[in-house]
């Protein structure tokens, strides 16, 4: 602090200190203060004149930034009610898509597919924590007891029902969004099939109630 001046202050400084050496550095520091000013004034438009474009470019950024988040919006709110169709090979792809089908369970996970075993737990088993899963299966599941309680011992709660009622496959999440599979889970990828989100709510409660 001692070496560091205000132009208000070097003023008074040189109204006290009277050494030739004192009123040189007093006069070099107010011309440096002068100059300052004269090249503050001297370029004050084009000061003005880049404060303009920062704005711009903000206010360009900002409406960029809009359209990205609408976009992306978009394509969260749409993406999913587009029919997907995996052609045979694509077991990876359909495996993926499953398994982030199965991620946005918050709740519940309700699975109607006649044709189960080992396979579609490895798919349920992505689910996030906290998140029952209850299978709808045929009486001769591949799925064995001991499956089901090695699977609940570390990805709790799987629980494993027999019906007759239905042939297609179906994928309920909390409830509220379902999808229609055109292959057992187990399956996916091995022949083309298809997947679709049913648009009509009351289709849902629907196949709940009828298990």
């Amino acid at each position: 602090m001692p070496y560091v001046f205000t132009e208000q202050g070097v003023a008074m400084l040189s109204a006290v200190l009277r050494s030739d050496t004192a009123i040189q550095v007093s006069i070099q520091i107010i011309n440096a203060f002068v100059e300052m000013r004269r090249f503050i004034a001297s370029n004050a438009a084009l000061f003005e004149r880049i404060s303009a474009v920062e704005l711009k470019q903000l206010e360009y950024q900002k409406q960029t930034d809009e359209k990205f988040d609408k976009v992306f919006d978009y394509i969260d709110d749409h993406a999913e009610s587009e029919q997907k169709i995996f052609f045979d090979g694509q077991i990876y792809d359909a495996f993926e898509l499953l398994i982030s089908l199965v991620q946005k369970a918050i709740k519940k996970i309700v699975l109607i597919d006649g044709y189960v075993d080992i396979g579609t737990l490895n798919i349920l088993a992505k689910k996030n924590p906290g998140v029952d899963a209850i299978i709808y299966t045929f009486n001769n599941t591949r799925l064995s007891n001991r499956d089901i309680n090695t699977f609940n011992s570390q990805y709790p709660k799987l629980t494993v029902k027999h019906m007759t009622a239905f042939h297609d496959r179906f994928l309920i999440l909390d409830d509220t969004v379902g999808y229609h599979v055109g292959a057992s889970l187990k399956d996916a990828g091995k022949k083309c099939f298809g997947i679709s989100q049913i648009q009509d709510e009351q289709t849902i409660q629907d196949i709940l109630n009828r298990l």
